[in-house]
């Protein structure tokens, strides 16, 4: 089978010659040019052959031209420290302006989507969406956009409907450059943050949006970030694929899978297996994740990003892994 056709197979329960795997990470510093950061993909894939690409930018290439500011201060997983919040006060949310995806930081990407997507042309591709909460996040801070949702909900709406249509627009311009869908990135659904009314106000009517934009692509994921996650109020989310910490936080793989209708990703853990772990352990723990699902609907992979010291013989630990186990 091809990548596609076994995505697909995967996706709607067909049988599939092996269950489909992919493993993405950040790249620091080279992410902060759109050549060197696409260099960077292409030969992290051309390495390791995994399913499909999942483009992984530095989360602030979404709110860098709203006047976001980080810097690369060594973390593992390769993310960056922000360092200059531009909503400071409630009003600061009324006055941001809908971003143009042609212009800024969001150009850059859409240059670094592009020769990704041109050097790659049989491998499926899809481009890291952040949901409007997780942006209003980097744009206030986790403590200020918080207080805001509680005390002044109205201009934070107003903050996150700008947001929402600025997203629209570069997932549209992504798409026209034939990405085949976009990892939709929930941070806020969590029991630990927010209420699940909450989320139905300031969370899903936003994600409804802009998953309505990329309704005709193939290959939609949803990602559910962090521990204590509302999966239940996801479940008749318009994706593809349902990826979240299965081997941190629940529902257990097999459980989720029950409650979707498309495939679940997930299986391997980041740090305890693929960081600290041994190839015989990554191929023990990804023989149990198809045992327990049977190898249907299900795609190898983590719940989140691979931090970037796993050693590489873990990574190509994961990628046999499935051709030994059919």
């Amino acid at each position: 089978m091809e990548k596609r056709e076994r995505l697909q197979a995967a996706i709607h329960g067909r049988a599939v010659d092996r269950p489909p795997v992919a493993l993405w990470r950040h790249f620091p510093v080279a992410d902060q040019d759109p050549v060197a950061f696409a260099e960077a993909v292409i030969e992290f894939q051309r390495r390791f052959d995994f399913d499909f690409v999942k483009i992984t930018p530095a989360s602030s290439y979404c709110v860098r031209d709203w006047g976001v500011e980080d810097r690369w201060e060594g973390d593992t997983e390769g993310t960056r420290r922000y360092v200059r919040y531009p909503v400071q006060d409630p009003e600061d949310w009324t006055v941001l302006p809908i971003l143009d995806p042609t212009r800024g930081a969001l150009r850059d990407h859409l240059e670094a989507v592009a020769r990704i997507r041109q050097a790659l042309p049989e491998v499926p591709v899809v481009v890291t969406v952040f949901s409007p909460l997780a942006q209003a996040k980097n744009l206030a801070g986790p403590d200020r956009m918080l207080l805001h949702l509680r005390r002044h909900p109205e201009a934070l709406e107003m903050g996150l409907r700008t947001i929402a249509e600025s997203t629209r627009r570069f997932v549209r311009a992504a798409l026209e450059r034939g990405v085949d869908g976009i990892f939709y990135a929930v941070q806020h659904a969590s029991y630990l943050l927010l209420s699940p009314e909450e989320y139905r106000t300031f969370g899903r009517p936003y994600d409804l949006a802009i998953l309505e934009e990329a309704a005709d692509a193939w290959l939609n994921i949803l990602h559910l970030h962090g521990e204590a996650v509302m999966f239940d109020l996801f479940t008749d989310y318009p994706v593809a694929v349902w990826n979240w910490h299965d081997r941190e936080t629940p529902p257990a793989l097999e459980e989720g899978r029950e409650k979707v209708r498309g495939a679940v990703l997930g299986g391997l853990s980041r740090i305890r297996t693929l960081v600290l772990g041994t190839p015989r352990d990554v191929e023990a723990e990804a023989r149990e994740a198809i045992a327990r699902t049977g190898g249907r609907r299900f795609i190898l992979g983590t719940g989140c990003v691979v931090p970037i010291h796993v050693p590489e013989v873990n990574l190509h630990a994961a990628r046999k892994a499935v051709e030994r186990i059919r």
